[in-house]
């Protein structure tokens, strides 16, 4: 599986461009998958529900099935897994798109917007391999793509990951 991750600071519009990038991905004949990290606690199911409720019970893992998906939610009673561990539970695609996960060495494109005046996170980072921009910025040699150009940037990540397969997969 190939790997490719979006960084940036919180309201820069990462979420906004991973979904603007699948269905080109899709379009191009690939299979993808997403994982999204969040910093903070999140609930799928809603209170009073079923699922909720074995939860609230103390069941560890809760599956929920029906006829068109399944899901499972875990509750964590250690450290919060690595991205490694939690794509090694994904069925295989071509493609896991990662929101999040700033720390990992895996390859990201940067969405960086000059008007959140933010400082770029891509300074000393050889992991950012291109900037997502929408304005033109300097990025110390790294690719900077029109940030509302997803199909552009998509025929960016595919020569890419092309390029660098070897580098930039799953073990």
């Amino acid at each position: 599986m190939w790997v490719l991750g979006l960084t940036g600071w919180s309201g820069s519009g990462k979420t906004t461009l991973l979904t603007a990038l699948l269905p080109g991905f899709i379009a191009r004949g690939l299979s993808v998958s997403t994982v999204k990290h969040a910093h903070h606690g999140f609930d799928l199911d809603q209170p009073g529900k079923d699922s909720w409720r074995h939860r609230q019970a103390g069941a560890r893992e809760v599956m929920i099935s029906s006829g068109e998906r399944w899901a499972i939610m875990h509750e964590l009673e250690g450290p919060e897994p690595g991205l490694p561990e939690l794509m090694a539970r994904l069925a295989p695609v071509d493609l896991v798109l990662v929101e999040g996960f700033k720390t990992n060495p895996h390859p990201k494109i940067e969405v960086f917007r000059p008007a959140l005046a933010r400082a770029p996170v891509w300074p000393g980072r050889s992991d950012i391999v291109a900037v997502a921009a929408d304005a033109p910025v300097e990025a110390g040699g790294r690719a900077v793509l029109p940030l509302n150009e997803p199909d552009v940037i998509v025929d960016w990540a595919m020569t890419y990951l092309q390029t660098h397969a070897a580098l930039h997969t799953t073990p």
